[in-house]
């Protein structure tokens, strides 16, 4: 018989390094046993889990996190809020509207200095070239 995993006979459990056998090479008796003992590690798991449960409440680990979550929530709900007010305020101000007045004016005296500094260049480059075809 084949050891691959694909053909369904047999194959190693990673978890433990014991050889399982497929359904079909399993007696009634190996079916039933295998079953068995699924149901007796699914016991032995829910009640480690209903202990590490029982553990954690215990020690308010539940409710130190559910108040840090409501302090971090009710923060950011305040700090929300205050970002709202001073934008409202800024905004009544005018101080966006010229902000962003001030920012275009930037923009377009920056592309005007851009078309200066080329026109510069483009007339720097054509008397030089005139120079050097000119003879002495």
């Amino acid at each position: 018989m084949s050891n691959s995993t694909t053909d369904n006979t047999s194959a190693t459990d990673r978890s433990n390094g014991t050889k399982a056998t497929s359904i079909r090479e399993m007696t009634p008796q190996q079916t039933a046993d295998a079953i068995k003992d699924v149901a007796r590690r699914i016991r032995e798991e829910s009640a480690k889990m209903r202990e590490a449960v029982k553990v954690i409440r215990q020690s308010g680990a539940i409710e130190e996190l559910t108040e840090a979550v409501r302090e971090a929530t009710l923060a950011a709900r305040d700090s929300a809020k205050e970002i709202n007010e001073v934008a409202a305020e800024l905004k009544q101000r005018g101080v966006i509207k010229e902000t962003i007045t001030a920012a275009k004016e930037t923009g377009a005296s920056a592309r005007e200095t851009a078309n200066t500094v080329r026109e510069t260049v483009r007339q720097n480059k054509s008397d030089l070239s005139k120079r050097q075809t000119t003879p002495a």
